[in-house]
C-alpha cells in the first residue's frame, strides 16, 4: 500500500473523530440548554384577575379554583385549544379571565392535570413538560 493510502485513511480517521466530537458538543449543548429552563422564562404574562369558581359547579367550579390557586402555574402552560393563536390568549390562564374555560374540556382538563401535579410536588417546569408531552400528542 502506498504513503498516500495510508495518508488519506488517517486524514478520513481525524475528520471522523472531528465530527464525532462536535456532534457530542451539540448534544450536551441541547441538554444544557434545556437545563436553563426556569419558571420565568414560561410566564405568558396574563395579570387580569380570574373569575370566581362561585359563579360555576361541578368540574368548571374546581378549575376556576385552580386558577385562584395555582395561577402562576396556568399562567405557564400552552393551552391546547389553540385558544392562543385563535383568540389572543397569553396562556393557559387566560382562559379563566373570562367564560372560555367553562366551555372547554381541554383547558379545563390541563388545570385539573396540573393542579394534581402540582399537588404530587412537581415544579413549573416538570408540569410544562407533561402537560406538553401529553397534550401535544392528542393533535
Amino acid at each position: 500500500m502506498s504513503t498516500v493510502g495510508k495518508g488519506t485513511r488517517t486524514s478520513h480517521v481525524f475528520y471522523a473523530a472531528i465530527l464525532l466530537a462536535s456532534l457530542l458538543l451539540v448534544s450536551c449543548q441541547s441538554k444544557t440548554d434545556e437545563a436553563k429552563v426556569d419558571a420565568a422564562s414560561l410566564r405568558g404574562g396574563e395579570t387580569r384577575e380570574t373569575l370566581s369558581p362561585a359563579y360555576f359547579t361541578g368540574k368548571a367550579a374546581r378549575a376556576y379554583q385552580i386558577a385562584k390557586e395555582i395561577p402562576d402555574v396556568l399562567d405557564s402552560i400552552y393551552c391546547y385549544c389553540d385558544c392562543k393563536p385563535n383568540f389572543g390568549h397569553k396562556s393557559l390562564l387566560t382562559c379563566y379571565v373570562d367564560q372560555h374555560a367553562m366551555h372547554c374540556d381541554v383547558c379545563m382538563n390541563e388545570a385539573l392535570m396540573a393542579y394534581d401535579m402540582y399537588k404530587q410536588g412537581m415544579d413549573v417546569v416538570e408540569i410544562r413538560a407533561e402537560i406538553d408531552r401529553r397534550f401535544a400528542r392528542k393533535r
